[in-house]
């Protein structure tokens, strides 16, 4: 039998790309390709806020405030694209649209050079609000953006051609420049403004003077040219495209700090080259120095600052001068230009100590902050664990979770974000529904804006439990051997509850009661759920429901034409059966004083269906099948008091026929909910334990 092997040609990378993106010109050819796409030597902002755009916006409306979705963050198929580069995982950030519709404002700012381009951009919000997601999703935003035509970024590689001068000059046969600044730098500021006028881009570029390295280059090149800059550059500049990475350390940096004893600022700036001394015996000889330090590096990109706040003061001062003026001051050397964004994020406690730091004047000042709060509406929250936990995945691996199991451990992670209403007459699960635009009666839009200001005002999103919190215990739920590969809302809200004691971020007793509470809260809303979807899963039986539409529409008939209705099995003549109506009509909520237009209007919906040529049929009103399935399932509180005996003392106990009925209703709630054949028990076994105990809700009007 033959054996079967992988061809090393299937990871063959694309030649074309390859050869695009490693591309090699002359100083002139780069100023072409400037006129042909000014963003080339457009700033890091400029580039960036770019990046962003080019993947495309939505436009949304949230309780008449306009929403714009910048698809970069929030479309999964973004995500796809940087996955298939091999660039990112998934980390679509859902239901934070204002927060980032800020942060683009800012950036849109610092783009056009307004103010914002000289500031510290600082994402303020709890743990486990996103905060670093979103700067990582920056960051690899920009790396693929560089990968493209509109984004391509250049520098510059200095090389001897074999002359012996300009080798001794360089220090090797060639070397690109250490801090990959952009090729312009090399023009004189004189000339850099008749460029700037050439390709048409005199509001969009700062000018910078050349890395120490360069300059030193420069300088000594041009004794040995005798001052012709254009032959020093035609001999001896390379032009190259760079792709912005942060694993190589190319134009994307990170600092993450480290305990007060260890900080070096060298990190940030860069250190001498201890080998290279003995050669050019001086520490301020750029040959001699390492231009590696995170800011350096991240020249012509971003520079993110995890929990910045930490940060020894001596660093935020390098922070102020870089964010302030564009340029670091390695030891030995004159300031250098940078063109990079400085973006750091921290928790609410170590920003409200910056606050209160009078001391720090010069750094607020200098910041501009915005919130990330945590999410605050349910389907935005449900739309996190959906990605997280794959259901097809966890399908595969012989798992189930059961419906509605995300959507509860959601609402009760989105309900201790929420805050108590200032008016006495609102719940927080009513909230929380109003926030997810569910209309309820009594509250208009007016009132829901009145909420969202109330709650902004009271920090509303900026405490509760965090969803790496509800992740873990999804996680735990699904792999407790005891959950029989099938996760329920109970198993769950079990897991959430027992983990509270030994949650630390849970500061007070009385928070954690809450939150014990509100477990509950969002259990009695699943069981809502529940008797409803085993309401439909009962009463969808179409030939029972087209009987009592029948029996409905006769008595209905008979009644506004002032008749009387034939008895089927008396054959007499009998007033239409007023408690049989009105047992219907009650549940849909007709009152006894709207009885007859609600009567008028079924029989004025069934004349024009006539009048088209078209007949009734008991679904086409919507409001009339709810109310015949809502009685059907009322008529039949003994089949679900007959479950609950097969379902607790086995099926041999009981007649054929419910066991079939049974079977039947378990089998809906698989086909149209989603249900496994070990949910489907579980749940019919709650509702009819609730119908047992004789805790009757009619679930429609909850």
């Amino acid at each position: 039998m033959k054996e079967n092997k992988i061809s090393l040609d299937l990871f063959e990378i694309d030649e074309k790309q390859y050869e695009t993106l490693n591309w090699k010109g002359t100083f002139e050819e780069y100023i072409e390709k400037t006129k042909a796409n000014p963003l080339i030597v457009g700033s890091a902002f400029k580039r960036l806020y770019e990046a962003i755009l080019s993947f495309g916006t939505e436009n949304d409306e949230d309780f008449g405030k306009k929403i714009i979705k910048y698809k970069a963050f929030t479309d999964p198929a973004v995500s796809m694209q940087l996955m298939d580069l091999g660039v990112a995982e998934d980390d679509t950030i859902f239901g934070l649209d204002l927060p980032i519709m800020k942060l683009m404002t800012i950036l849109q700012g610092a783009a056009l050079m307004q103010g914002p381009h000289k500031r510290l951009i600082l994402l303020v919000g709890p743990v486990g609000a996103a905060k670093s997601t979103i700067v990582r999703r920056i960051k690899k935003i920009f790396e693929y953006f560089s990968k493209t035509d509109k984004g391509a970024t250049y520098t510059h590689t200095w090389h001897s051609a074999g002359d012996e001068k300009i080798k001794k000059i360089i220090g090797a046969e060639s070397k690109i420049c250490p801090i990959h600044e952009q090729p312009f730098n090399l023009i004189s500021q004189e000339n850099q403004i008749k460029i700037i006028k050439y390709i048409g881009e005199e509001n969009n570029i700062a000018l910078m003077n050349l890395c120490p390295f360069c300059q030193k280059v420069l300088a000594e090149g041009l004794k040995v040219y005798n001052g012709k800059w254009s032959e020093l550059i035609k001999n001896h500049i390379e032009i190259n495209r760079f792709v912005l990475s942060e694993k190589d350390r190319m134009g994307i940096g990170t600092f993450q700090p480290k305990d007060e004893k260890n900080q070096d600022s060298t990190e940030l700036t860069g250190d001498v080259n201890y080998r290279a001394l003995p050669i050019y015996g001086v520490d301020s000889d750029p040959r001699a120095f390492c231009f590696d330090g995170e800011f350096c590096i991240a020249n012509r990109g971003i520079v993110e600052f995890i929990e910045i706040l930490k940060l020894d003061t001596a660093f935020l001062y390098d922070l102020l001068t870089v964010s302030q003026e564009h340029k670091v001051k390695p030891k030995k050397f004159p300031q250098i230009d940078l063109d990079e964004i400085v973006i750091g994020h921290t928790n609410e406690p170590e920003y409200k100590k910056l606050r209160q730091n009078e001391f720090m004047e010069a750094l607020k000042d200098r910041t501009i902050q915005t919130d990330i709060p945590y999410v605050k509406t349910l389907r935005e929250e449900i739309k996190i664990y959906t990605k997280k936990f794959n259901l097809e995945k966890i399908k595969k691996r012989g798992q189930h979770i059961a419906p509605h199991t995300l959507e509860i451990a959601s609402m009760w992670a989105v309900l201790t974000r929420l805050t108590e209403a200032a008016k006495a007459n609102i719940t927080l699960i009513q909230k929380l529904k109003l926030y997810d635009g569910k209309g309820l009666p009594g509250f208009t839009k007016d009132n829901v804006k009145e909420l969202l200001k109330e709650g902004k005002q009271a920090g509303e999103g900026k405490s509760g439990i965090s969803s790496r919190y509800v992740e873990d215990k999804i996680s735990n739920s699904l792999v407790d051997p005891e959950a029989h590969n099938c996760v329920n809302p109970f198993k769950v809200l079990n897991e959430l509850k027992g983990g509270l004691p030994y949650n630390s971020l849970i500061t007070s007793e009385d928070q954690r009661k809450k939150y014990e509470e509100l477990t509950k809260v969002a259990e009695e809303e699943f069981e809502v759920i529940v008797k409803e979807e085993v309401q439909e899963a009962i009463s969808t039986d179409a030939e029972s429901l087209k009987k009592l539409c029948q029996n409905y529409l006769d008595n209905l008939k008979a009644y506004t034409q002032k008749e009387k209705v034939k008895n089927a099995y008396t054959g007499k003549d009998e007033e239409p059966n007023e408690k049989l109506m009105r047992s219907i009509e009650e549940k849909i909520d007709v009152p006894e004083s709207r009885k007859d237009d609600f009567r008028r209007e079924i029989m004025n919906y069934i004349g024009a269906l006539s009048l088209s040529g078209k007949p009734f049929d008991y679904q086409s009103n919507e409001r009339l099948l709810k109310a015949l399935k809502l009685k059907l399932f009322e008529d039949q509180k003994d089949t679900m008091r007959r479950f609950s005996l097969v379902l607790t003392s086995g099926s041999g106990m009981v007649d054929k026929e419910t066991k079939e009925k049974l079977d039947v209703v378990t089998s809906r709630l698989k086909e149209k909910f989603g249900y496994c054949d070990i949910c489907a028990v579980d749940v019919l076994n709650y509702v009819a334990d609730i119908f047992a105990r004789g805790d009757i809700k009619e679930t429609a009007k909850k």
